[in-house]
């Protein structure tokens, strides 16, 4: 059986990183992104060479409808998905006292109910496979140990902890396994900090380094392989020993 893998939040960093090493596994990838961009339409290109380009999904992962339009209608045209790797994530930092309402359910909306937007409607055509499956959400070191001005973006990632658990429990008869990952301080665009805070960050990390894109997909390899098939309702931090 070729295995569908979909992947939100795939035209850079962790998600762009994922979409490239399970191509060279021979996966065949959806990729999905919020807008077009040149940063998709390069990875599109890469993966087209290679031959693990399954399809390009544009679409808000915020947006309940746009996104089970946009699954659904591309799950008829290829196929079910083997795999679902939940990425796609947003930051609105800020103190909490200050702390818009806006910025709050921004991050909540993608963050935590984009989880349940995209996996969702995957659920029951990946049960319908009679294979298995793998289901996997990116959440953060800060969904485990919190982290200031970053309130409503750790509620969100703590959010999704317990979602998988929960859905971990409901599939696990099916031989669909569903973990978390809680990346900590990774060199992507979202954490670009001045050089005063970074280092700041630096001295939270035994390893004294950020994380790389390609380290964390690493470990999405790993927990898609056959080698994986007994782990499930876990939740493991990439990061650098911070927690």
């Amino acid at each position: 059986m070729v295995k569908r893998v979909l992947i939100t939040g795939a035209s850079r960093g962790i998600g762009k990183a994922c979409a490239q090493m399970l191509s060279h596994d021979n996966w065949k990838v959806t990729v999905c992104a919020s807008q077009q961009s040149p940063e998709l339409d390069s990875l599109i290109e890469e993966l087209s060479r290679s031959n693990a380009f399954s399809s390009a999904l544009v679409f808000d992962i915020a947006d309940p409808t746009a996104s089970r339009e946009s699954i659904e209608k591309d799950i008829d045209k290829n196929g079910a998905y083997w795999a679902v790797i939940s990425n796609a994530g947003i930051i609105r930092d800020g103190a909490f006292p200050a702390l818009s309402l806006k910025a709050w359910n921004d991050v909540i909306n993608v963050d935590l109910n984009g989880f349940f937007n995209v996996v969702q409607p995957c659920v029951m055509p990946m049960i319908s496979l009679r294979s298995g499956g793998r289901i996997l959400a990116i959440s953060s070191v800060s969904g485990i140990m919190g982290n200031r001005g970053q309130v409503n973006y750790s509620a969100a990632k703590a959010g999704l902890i317990g979602a998988t658990k929960a859905l971990a429990v409901e599939l696990g008869k099916r031989a669909i396994t569903v973990n978390c990952i809680a990346p900590g301080f990774i060199d992507t665009e979202m954490t670009k900090l001045d050089e005063r805070v970074e280092k700041s960050a630096m001295d939270l990390i035994p390893l004294r380094r950020k994380g790389k894109p390609e380290e964390v997909a690493s470990l999405v390899r790993f927990l898609l392989s056959d080698e994986a098939s007994y782990i499930t309702r876990q939740v493991i931090s990439i990061n650098g020993g911070m927690v």
